[in-house]
């Protein structure tokens, strides 16, 4: 009997820091990396990152229990470093035994020290070189890169000009974001001295995701025309879907732009349990310096109720859809097996080919 080929591997300090064997991370994005998302990731050998944001602290608790249940790989938790709640999180990811704590925005340093005194990796994202060196300084074990070109909030550097900034600034293992869907982008950051890539549009659209089919359906029909950055949502610039609701917000007046946000608001409130204080503290949080109107300080807090609308309730007229320019290049649904398995062979082929280049 032929024994199968052996799976392609490509060892590097990611790889070796979180015990994956695969240089690839599924990015923590709120309604979409479930439990069934990542352990999916998880067992196909890439680090799957829970994104908690958007859970109570007890729903949290048991969705770490339901990915440890799925799967015995390493995997993280994603979890916003200025929540009123933060310490509390850090407490059950260490209690849960989790292996990689990631952070939407900079932790503080007593945060990350918490943490790595329990032997929890620390994996901070960031969108500038200064925020890199700076958690760097204050003990981070590695850190995500995103450039323009990611989903999400997002800032104006490509990842192309904001990744190499970042390898030569610091000297903790570099992950890139923004743009990377395949193994020649693999391939590519390597080259640029990233130890991988972290992908959030590309997990989102595989059949593992629990996106429902139509709001995947949108994104699949979408070019790359299609997907625009805007701050008619919550006032910081976020790169999504052109749809008719971002036509509306990007053309409504403040009053009803303050109305529609005070419904949202409610409606966010009685879901994740926050009390008002707390969600106009959250939102003033996400203001990041910046002057925004009520309306926006409003919308930032509730932000998650425009993406739950599409990413859990499937319902794409009243929803954001969140998404990087590289939707408009995916054409498919492929398991999270299949994916990180193509990702990796492709990758295995170019670095063939670049060695037979004289």
């Amino acid at each position: 009997m032929t024994a199968a080929p052996a799976e392609p591997r490509i060892g590097t300090a990611l790889t070796r820091l979180v015990g994956v064997r695969h240089p690839i991370v599924q990015t923590g994005m709120g309604w979409v990396a479930g439990p069934r998302l990542v352990s999916a990731t998880a067992n196909a050998g890439a680090l799957g990152i829970l994104a908690s944001a958007t859970m109570t602290t007890a729903e949290l608790r048991g969705a770490v229990r339901e990915v440890t249940s799925r799967t015995g790989e390493p995997f993280g938790v994603n979890l916003r470093a200025d929540a009123a709640d933060a310490r509390e999180r850090v407490r059950i990811i260490i209690e849960e035994g989790v292996r990689v704590a990631s952070f939407a925005l900079a932790p503080s340093r007593e945060l990350i020290a918490e943490l790595k005194d329990a032997g929890v990796v620390v994996i901070p994202s960031i969108g500038a070189r200064r925020h890199a060196e700076k958690v760097a300084a204050w003990g981070a074990d590695a850190v995500i890169v995103q450039g323009g070109e990611g989903g999400g909030h997002t800032g104006e550097v490509a990842t192309t000009v904001l990744l190499p900034q970042v390898v030569d600034a610091v000297d903790i293992p570099v992950i890139a974001a923004g743009g990377f869907h395949d193994g020649r982008g693999l391939v590519a950051a390597l080259a640029y001295g990233a130890a991988g890539v972290a992908m959030g549009t590309r997990f989102l659209l595989t059949s593992d995701s629990t996106v429902p089919d139509a709001v995947k359906a949108k994104y699949l029909e979408a070019t790359v025309k299609d997907i625009t950055v805007t701050t008619a949502v919550d006032g910081l610039p976020h790169r999504m879907l052109r749809t008719e609701l971002v036509r509306s917000l990007e053309g409504a007046g403040r009053a009803r732009a303050l109305a529609r946000a005070v419904r949202r608001a409610s409606g966010f409130r009685r879901i994740s349990g926050l009390s008002w204080p707390q969600l106009v503290r959250d939102g003033l949080a996400m203001k990041h310096g910046k002057e925004l109107t009520w309306s926006q300080t409003l919308l930032a807090a509730n932000t998650p109720m425009l993406l739950r609308a599409s990413m859990v309730e499937g319902r794409t007229d009243l929803g954001v859809m969140a998404s990087g320019q590289v939707a408009g290049v995916i054409a498919d649904l492929p398991s999270c097996a299949e994916l990180v398995g193509r990702v990796m062979e492709e990758a295995a082929r170019t670095l063939g080919a670049l060695r037979s280049v004289q």
